[in-house]
């Protein structure tokens, strides 16, 4: 049996959770996230903590339950604590502003990049060429992350481009006559 599937999860103070044989509801200080329930996983709730089991003794059940006690997880923490990620702009001239939902970039192009957020993201930029994105959903914080990041991605002869904050880019050598 997968060994992550086995931790209980702890669910701290202030946090709701609402098992239904459909899904499973984790409400918190931050906002309210709904999984759907798979027919190969139960979960029980043993006061302030939840746990995974498979529903059957199957290979698919066992991976099922390491996959879903992750995804509770990362619900519980998201209502709770939140997720974010950072990019940074480098490049001449590179510049970001947060105007409500909506992310604009100057980037290079000839034109301004407007990124709309989806419900439940917040988008923030503490200086011109730091972009925070956070939200309750990992899943979507790193989506989106990821999208506003391929408008411009590293390139590997100055490295100018949208990076994650802790992204190494490797720089390539110059051709040598």
């Amino acid at each position: 049996m997968s060994r992550v599937g086995k931790m209980p999860i702890a669910v701290p103070q202030g946090v709701d959770v609402k098992i239904t044989p459909e899904a499973v509801t984790v409400k918190g200080g931050l906002g309210s996230l709904n999984l759907p329930l798979n027919p190969l996983v139960s979960v029980t709730q043993d006061g302030a903590v939840l746990k995974v089991a498979p529903a059957n003794e199957s290979a698919e059940a066992d991976a099922m339950s390491g996959t879903f006690r992750a995804l509770l997880a990362n619900n519980v923490n998201g209502v709770s604590k939140g997720f974010e990620k950072k990019l940074t702009l480098v490049g001449v001239g590179f510049r970001a502003q947060a105007q409500g939902q909506k992310l604009n970039l100057q980037i290079g192009f000839s034109h301004p990049v407007v990124k709309d957020m989806p419900e439940g993201i917040k988008v923030e930029t503490p200086s011109q060429t730091e972009i925070l994105i956070k939200g309750t959903n990992r899943q979507v914080v790193g989506q989106i992350a990821a999208e506003v990041r391929a408008f411009r991605p590293p390139e590997p002869y100055k490295g100018k481009g949208i990076r994650y904050a802790d992204e190494r880019v490797v720089l390539k050598e110059t051709k040598k006559k």
